[in-house]
């Protein structure tokens, strides 16, 4: 599954925020500064964070001095509410949800689900489930490279014997 620009791109941004508002001390960020820093269109920011404020993510500051705030702690704010408030669905099959109708419409002819619907389905919610356990300050900190090798099962038999044969 790819995540789209936007998505990316609000993970940044919010990232890069809320490093910028601890060393400010709390004041507000500028989103000029963070396009700049961030190599984003200021356009395109100021797009995503009316998003960001309207779902309560972020408070803005108008005047001089003025810009964004984190609406709560980073610790408290998790990768997938960033990502699906600037409106990126955290699925991986390509089946419509049916209006006016529970469920979703498959992507088949006739509205027939696919024979591996349920293979995407689990793994778009797992990716949901991974992003909702990772806060803004997990990145900051640097806990997702500890956290993965961490998580990691141990290796199966076979994916060793695998690697021992591409490497003969």
């Amino acid at each position: 599954m790819r995540l789209s620009t936007k998505g990316r791109y609000a993970v940044m941004a919010m990232t890069d925020l809320a490093r910028r508002q601890d060393q400010a001390e709390g004041r507000a960020v500028a989103l000029a500064e963070i396009a700049a820093r961030q190599q984003i269109s200021l356009s395109y920011l100021e797009q995503l964070f009316a998003r960001l404020r309207r779902k309560g993510l972020v408070v803005s500051a108008r005047g001089p001095g003025g810009g964004y705030r984190l609406a709560r702690e980073a610790r408290d704010t998790a990768i997938a509410d960033i990502v699906l408030a600037v409106d990126e669905p955290l699925r991986a099959t390509r089946c419509g949800v049916a209006k006016g109708k529970a469920g979703a419409k498959g992507c088949m002819a006739g509205g027939a689900q696919c024979l591996t619907h349920d293979l995407w389905e689990e793994m778009g919610r797992q990716i949901h489930g991974y992003l909702a356990s990772v806060s803004i300050a997990d990145v900051l900190d640097g806990k997702l490279k500890a956290r993965g090798q961490k998580d990691r099962a141990p290796e199966k038999a076979s994916d060793q014997k695998a690697k021992e044969m591409a490497a003969a």
